[in-house]
Order: C-alpha cells, then sequence, then structure tokens
C-alpha cells in the first residue's frame, strides 16, 4: 500500500496486515518499492485540493506510474460516470479522471470503473447531501438539482473492485451504478431517513460557481472539492449499466434510501472512536472537527502517571465527586435537563470508584469501559442530537496519553445551532476538565507509590 502519512494508518484495525510504503506517486524510487513482488493494482489517486493545477498533477501522476508498473498483469481504477462532452470540456474535475482512465488504458491493462455519486460515510457527494439537508430547513436550489443522477453505495462500489480483480484480461471501462435520480430527490430521501421536514425550490438563476461556492460556504466541504463537484452536475449523469450487469450478474446495487440507512448506521458505529495517534509526541493538543455528520472537539495531554492511574481518574468522575471543575456548570446543566424533563445530575452513579457498561452517571450512560484504557459515555440528557463524552489513555514513552473528545451528532439545523451556541462554553469547560484529569491521575499516582492499598 502507498501512503503519504504512514502514521495516519496507526488507528485501523487492518494497518498490521499490510505491507506499507510512504512516499509520493511521482517518485520513481519510491514507486519501485511499492510495486515490487505485486501483478495487480488498484490505482485510486487524485490531485483535486493540491491547487489549481491539479489537472496537470493527476496526468503526472499517471504518467509515472504507468512507466513503473510496465510489469503489472491488472491495474483496476475508479473514475466517475461522464456525461455528454460539453459538460466533460466545461469540468476540469471529470475532464482530468477522463484523461487519467486514457493514460492508464493505453500504458497498462487497465480495467475503468465508473460510479456516480458514491453513498457513503466520507463521500465528498454524500458529505454534500448530508450537510445541504441537515443545515437548511428550506432552500432555493439551481434547477439543474432536477437533473438526473445514478448513485450507488459505497458497499456495491467495493463489490466490484474487489470481483475484477485476478482477470486475465483487462475488461476496459464500465460504468456502474444504482436507481436514478435526480440530486433533489438524493436530498428529500435523505430527509426521509432522518425524519426531517424539508422544502427544496428549484430556480434558474443560481449559476454553477455561485452554488459551488454557496456549498462551501453552508458546509464543511470545502471549495477545491464542492466546486468540481457542483460543476460535474449541471447536466444528466447517468450511466450505461449494461456491462456491468453482463459481466457481474452477482452484484445487485441497492437502492438509494437502503444506502443512506447503513452510510448513516456506519457513522454512528465508527464516528466516536478517536485517533490519539495522530498526536504522538506532543505534550498538548486540541482539534476542532465538523465532518461525516458528526462535531468532534479531541484535547490530549501528555501525564506523567501510568495508564492504570489515568484510568481510575476519568473512570471515578460524576456522582458524589463531581466533575472537578466548573461544577456550579454541571449542576446547572444538569437542572436544565430536569426542567425538560431529562434526568439531569439526580442519577448520580452506582459506586464511587467502579463502573461497568451500562452504568449511569448523572445524565451520561457507561456505553462502552476497556480497563485500563477507554470510557466510552452517551448522553441521555435532552438534545437536539446525539452526545457522546470519551477518555482514552494510551502509554507513551514512559507516560500516558490522555485523550478527551467531546461529540455530537446534531439532527437537523437545531442541532447544529444548539451544538455551536455551547461550542464557546464547552471550549472553557472541557479544556479544564482534561487538566483536571491529568491533575488527579498524578494524585492517585503519588498515592499509590506511597501506600499500595491506596486508591482514588
Amino acid at each position: 500500500m502507498l501512503v503519504r502519512d504512514v502514521d495516519r494508518l496507526a488507528d485501523r484495525p487492518w494497518t498490521d496486515q499490510v505491507e506499507k510504503v510512504e512516499g509520493n506517486v511521482l517518485d520513481p524510487g519510491v514507486m519501485q518499492r511499492a510495486l515490487r513482488g505485486i501483478d495487480a493494482a488498484y490505482y485510486l489517486i487524485h490531485s483535486m485540493c493540491s491547487g489549481p493545477d491539479f489537472a496537470r498533477r493527476d496526468r503526472e501522476a499517471a504518467r509515472s506510474f504507468a512507466e513503473e508498473a510496465g510489469h503489472l498483469k491488472q491495474v483496476i481504477y475508479l473514475g466517475g460516470i461522464l456525461p455528454d462532452e460539453t459538460t466533460v470540456r466545461n469540468s476540469k474535475h471529470l475532464r482530468s479522471r477522463a484523461e487519467v482512465g486514457e493514460i492508464l488504458r493505453e500504458r497498462l491493462p487497465t480495467t475503468e470503473f465508473r460510479a456516480g455519486p458514491i453513498i457513503g460515510s466520507g463521500s465528498a457527494s454524500f458529505e454534500m447531501v448530508r450537510y445541504l439537508t441537515e443545515r437548511l430547513p428550506a432552500m432555493v436550489a439551481p434547477r439543474w438539482i432536477e437533473h438526473e443522477v445514478q448513485p450507488i453505495a459505497v458497499r456495491h462500489v467495493l463489490d466490484y473492485l474487489v470481483a475484477v480483480l485476478g482477470r486475465e484480461d483487462a475488461v476496459g471501462v464500465i460504468d456502474i451504478g444504482g436507481e436514478v435520480l435526480t440530486f433533489k430527490e438524493m436530498m428529500l430521501g435523505y430527509a426521509r431517513v432522518r425524519g426531517l421536514p424539508r422544502v427544496i425550490i428549484p430556480v434558474p438563476v443560481l449559476a454553477p460557481g455561485l452554488a459551488a461556492l454557496w456549498v462551501g460556504l453552508v458546509t464543511p466541504i470545502p471549495n477545491c472539492l464542492a466546486v468540481p463537484l457542483v460543476r460535474g452536475m449541471v447536466r444528466p449523469v447517468v450511466g450505461d449499466l449494461t456491462r456491468a450487469r453482463a459481466l457481474f450478474p452477482e452484484i445487485h446495487p441497492m437502492g438509494y434510501q437502503e444506502a443512506v440507512e447503513l452510510a448513516l448506521d456506519r457513522t454512528r458505529e465508527e464516528s466516536v472512536m478517536t485517533r490519539w495517534s495522530d498526536a504522538v509526541g506532543r505534550d498538548e493538543t486540541f482539534e476542532f472537527e465538523d465532518r461525516e455528520g458528526l462535531a468532534r472537539e479531541v484535547r490530549t495531554r501528555l501525564v506523567d502517571a501510568p495508564s492504570e492511574a489515568v484510568f481510575k481518574a476519568f473512570t471515578s468522575l460524576g456522582g458524589d465527586r463531581g466533575w472537578l471543575v466548573w461544577n456550579w456548570a454541571w449542576k446547572a446543566r444538569g437542572l436544565l435537563d430536569q426542567v425538560v424533563g431529562g434526568p439531569g445530575l439526580r442519577r448520580g452513579r452506582r459506586d464511587p470508584a467502579e463502573l461497568r457498561r451500562g452504568d449511569a452517571v448523572d445524565f451520561w450512560r457507561v456505553e462502552e469501559i476497556q480497563e485500563p484504557r477507554l470510557l466510552r459515555l452517551r448522553a441521555e440528557m435532552k438534545l437536539p442530537g446525539r452526545a457522546w463524552l470519551q477518555f482514552e489513555a494510551e502509554p507513551e514513552d514512559g507516560k500516558t496519553r490522555l485523550v478527551q473528545a467531546a461529540l455530537f451528532a446534531p439532527r437537523g439545523f437545531l442541532g447544529w445551532l444548539y451544538w455551536y451556541s455551547v461550542y464557546p462554553f464547552h471550549r472553557l469547560i472541557f479544556d479544564h476538565l482534561i487538566d483536571g484529569v491529568a491533575e488527579l491521575a498524578r494524585e492517585i499516582t503519588e498515592a499509590e507509590q506511597g501506600d499500595p492499598r491506596t486508591g482514588p
């Protein structure tokens, strides 16, 4: 596997099962190492956010790869469904995707899959649908949102990519996709899955460039992605699935609504896992992300204490001990929650020192606990969305990396409004909370070193 930064794969469960080469596809030496001893390769590279000359960089990357990959028996490339020639000429992104496919097919035994909008967490097309629908109860949109597209679930894209591996002959160009919908129907379908009433009014006056800038403003999708995506939708983008059905009759793409439901389920399952390894080597870090439908505040501290002491510190929060800092603010939030029908802080906790999965901790519930490294609390207070507070303790250079993550999955416009209105208070309270946990861990360590029987 060729990657630009090996450290970014540290938290992946499969990272120890693959051989990794760090570097750039434009470096011949790197490509020789990456391609040594293999006979098939997936080409999943693009440079869209590298600057205005990304198309040139994409051509150079494809040619560099082809020069070093002459011994390969098979190359598998994922591009996009191409609409009519006029749209391809006007869309730098689509033109670049087509050019890369041509370079690979001319020089190597290449199978090129062309997909429409991919429905799955992290897909730019899906994130655009997600954020526009979640954040805007009513919207005026360009009339071309009524053009047809052909979305496909990410799991079926993977099905095609895996199914073609090992074929002795290059299959050429294959369009893949699911049911045909308009982009407006995609947004309304997402809204139905989420139970959000939405009004979308197409108008003929919004130019693609203006609409793309609006997407970049309303959503976390950067303009370097939003502009080419929007420009690629000014005409219908529907493929011919005849070859896909003939060559891969065992693959039956699911409907759009089911694909959205599965994508959201996947996001809920995986989105609350933090990435402590990104912060290794720094004493204190803070990261704020608004990505894949989830807002994350992730803080870390390097604590001079063993992981067992750090674990004891964050698993002792709540109940009679309270929350170490700003306790009056926690009590006020609990009182407000009780007023609107939530549990507030009155539940306390079952035991002052021990936690089990399913235990109540004030207005939280223990969703996951793994001694001596992880505690994840799910909020049961009344909120316009779902919230978690997670702590991790990971050994690092004789100390412990403490990771504290506050996560919020908002529901609709009110959810986003709530989150950003309380964010300044969270910034202050959670900064002090992680410092309080770190200090408590040091106190526990000192006490235990003085008396092995002493606990928190």
